[in-house]
């Protein structure tokens, strides 16, 4: 008789252990990276790529949330399982994936850069001799920087994007280097839109650049990333994912590779 209280009480341990597990726990970078995430008045996380978020845990049926971490600490934090995903404009690269594993992308947009209105357009390395560009750490625009550009200009690495284009405004640098989206999204901005133009788009090299943004994943987690590729398949061919893109960009940012 004692029997069936014990075999109760494991199914209710297998059941909570079930229901904390269903959760999928999203890792965003714990800044703003406008119009892709930033939070509100509120404290709320909000962007194109919360809506997307929202909208893939939608169609996965999953209760999902976000987690908080530095840029550089991302890919730490999902090794040690703080969290399940990135799902922080990360580019999915030849050697990011030596450690870790990508959803199929879900945006692709060039690397760009910008300076002051009184610079020469120009986005090559002829064209960024003996200037000074700023990089946020641990991005693929500074590996760029180190095959392209490192012989003939000065790299100032910045932990947010946000402390260089402060910089940029104050004349301490001469140029931005970053995804053109975030970029464009400063120099619209009260800050940027006086003092800073757009020099234009470097050359693409995929293997460093990468084949678009994509969620990242642990390795043996192949039972999730078959999800949640599923997912933004569908989010696309639903017509959400335009939907979404409309709220904050006059063009698709799908990409065209």
């Amino acid at each position: 008789m004692k029997l069936l209280p014990l075999l109760l009480a494991g199914a209710t341990i297998a059941i909570s252990a079930i229901t904390a597990q269903a959760e999928v726990r999203f890792g965003v970078m714990n800044e703003s990276y406008p119009p892709f995430f930033a939070k509100d008045a509120s404290g709320e996380w909000q962007g194109w790529e919360i809506d997307l978020m929202n909208a893939v845990c939608e169609q996965m049926k999953e209760k999902c949330s976000v987690v908080e971490v530095s840029w550089d600490g991302l890919i730490p934090a999902l090794q040690s399982k703080k969290f399940d995903v990135i799902w922080s404009s990360m580019s999915n690269t030849a050697e990011r994936s030596k450690v870790i594993d990508f959803t199929e992308k879900y945006y692709n947009t060039p690397s760009t850069l910008i300076g002051p209105k009184d610079q020469k357009p120009g986005a090559t390395a002829d064209d960024v001799k003996d200037k000074t560009l700023g990089i946020q750490v641990s991005t693929i625009q500074s590996e760029y920087y180190k095959k392209y550009f490192a012989d003939v200009a000065d790299e100032k690495t910045y932990q947010t994007l946000d402390e260089a284009f402060q910089d940029l405004a104050a004349g301490r640098i001469d140029y931005v280097f970053g995804d053109s989206l975030a970029l464009d999204a400063f120099l619209k901005s009260d800050a940027g839109k006086d003092c800073c133009v757009k020099m234009g788009d470097v050359a693409d090299d995929e293997a460093i650049l990468g084949a678009g943004v994509s969620g990242g994943l642990r390795k043996e987690d192949s039972k999730l990333k078959a999800k949640l590729n599923a997912a933004i398949a569908a989010v696309r061919a639903s017509g959400k994912y335009g939907e979404i893109t409309k709220k904050y960009f006059a063009f698709d940012i799908y990409g065209t590779n």
